[in-house]
């Protein structure tokens, strides 16, 4: 039941960054243009989606422990370190010259456009590095 919930659940994500247009690189693109077709959409989504969630978690977090897990996994990491700084400045570079983040670059691989493969390509080669360099 509990993997029928994350397919569930992230098919429903896919779906409301795809209605919202975030899967679409332009409109990201021109959120962060806010010296020329600024387009603040981007923050109408982000902010429906805390009025949505915020709740939620109130809600959640007064359960013993979660509907599909032993226990809550939560970070324990607590500092600021430079792995954190340099992950959020690749990260940020690489939103703002794509217009993709990694849910909505999975999310746009449904429309089969090659830019959004190699995107997907280059992000999961990413994330193997890192695997290989951090995660011995």
């Amino acid at each position: 039941m509990s993997r029928l919930f994350v397919v569930f659940a992230g098919a429903l994500f896919g779906a409301g960054i795809t209605v919202s247009g975030m899967a679409n690189p332009a409109k990201v693109q021109n959120f962060l243009d806010i010296t020329g077709q600024w387009d603040p959409s981007l923050a109408l989504v982000m902010g429906a989606a805390l009025l949505i969630t915020t709740p939620g978690f109130f809600v959640v977090f007064k359960q013993q422990k979660p509907r599909f897990a032993d226990t809550f996994a939560l970070p324990t990491k607590k500092d600021v370190d430079i792995k954190l700084i340099l992950g959020a400045v690749l990260f940020g570079a690489g939103w703002g010259l794509s217009g993709l983040c990694p849910a909505p670059a999975l999310a746009a691989l449904l429309t089969g456009a090659s830019s959004f493969l190699v995107f997907a390509l280059a992000m999961f080669s990413g994330m193997l590095l890192h695997k290989r360099v951090f995660e011995k």
